[in-house]
C-alpha cells in the first residue's frame, strides 16, 4: 500500500432520475504513486462521474475509495472537503480563475483556504510553481490579461501549491490549440517523473492518452484496463 497513490474496490454508483440506471459498476484498481494515468471513454461511458467520485466530490456510491493510505469511507462533507484541499489538486477543462486576481494571487488561494504556512511562504511557493511552469513574468499580471495557455498553466500552478498527492484533471486541454496541448502534457509528463507527482486525467485526445504511462476505458460503467 506505500507505494499506492488511490485505491477504489467495487464502487458501484446509481443514478435515480428519471429512472434508476447503474452508471459504476464493480470499478476496482489502483493508481501507483508517480503514476500518468489517462481515463478515457465515449461520452455516457462513466468516466466523468469515476472522476468526481475519486475527487470524494460525489460520495452518492458503494465500495472503498482510499487516497494516499487514507481511507475516505465514513468521512463527513467537512472532513472530505478538508482532505481534497490537501491531498487533491484540480485541473479543469476551463481553468476556474478569478479574473481580476493576479496570476500568483490564484495560485495562492488553495493554500491560504488550508492555513498551514504563512502568507510570505505561501506567496513564495506559488512564484517557485510559476517559475516551474514558466509564468514568472506573467506573476502579477491579472487572470484576465492572460492567454488561454498561460491561463490553464497558471490554473496547473495552482493545483501543485499544496503538494497534492494526486491531480485529477477533466479534461484538461481540451480548450486549448493543439500547441499548447501539447505544452500542458509535457508539464504534466515532467511533474511526473521529476517530481513523482500522481496524475489521474479525463481525456478524449487520443494523442494525450496514448503517451500517458497506462490508459484505462471506461464502457457502459465498466473499468477496461
Amino acid at each position: 500500500m506505500e507505494n499506492l497513490a488511490l485505491s477504489v474496490k467495487n464502487i458501484n454508483k446509481y443514478f435515480h432520475d428519471p429512472e434508476t440506471f447503474q452508471v459504476l459498476k464493480e470499478v476496482s484498481f489502483e493508481v501507483k504513486k508517480g503514476e500518468f494515468l489517462a481515463l478515457v471513454g465515449k461520452s455516457g461511458s462513466g468516466k466523468s462521474t469515476l472522476l468526481y467520485v475519486l475527487s470524494t466530490m460525489d460520495t452518492d456510491f458503494t465500495g472503498s475509495l482510499i487516497i494516499n493510505g487514507t481511507n475516505l469511507e465514513g468521512k463527513t462533507q467537512n472532513e472530505l472537503a478538508a482532505f481534497r484541499n490537501e491531498h487533491i489538486g484540480f485541473v479543469f477543462q476551463f481553468h476556474y480563475l478569478l479574473p481580476e486576481f493576479s496570476a500568483i494571487d490564484n495560485v495562492m488561494l488553495p493554500a491560504m483556504k488550508l492555513g498551514k504556512k504563512s502568507h510570505e511562504e505561501i506567496r513564495g511557493d506559488a512564484m517557485q510553481n510559476l517559475i516551474l511552469l514558466d509564468l514568472k513574468e506573467q506573476a502579477e499580471k491579472p487572470a484576465s490579461k492572460l492567454s488561454g495557455g498561460q491561463q490553464q498553466r497558471v490554473a496547473i500552478a495552482r493545483a501543485l501549491i499544496n503538494q497534492p498527492a494526486i491531480i485529477m484533471g477533466d479534461e484538461p486541454t481540451g480548450n486549448l490549440d493543439s500547441k499548447n496541448a501539447k505544452g500542458v502534457f509535457n508539464i504534466f509528463k515532467q511533474l511526473c517523473k521529476e517530481k513523482g507527482q500522481t496524475i489521474i486525467a479525463v481525456t478524449h485526445d487520443d494523442d494525450f492518452a496514448a503517451n500517458c504511462d497506462r490508459i484505462i476505458e471506461m464502457r457502459d460503467g465498466i473499468l477496461f484496463s
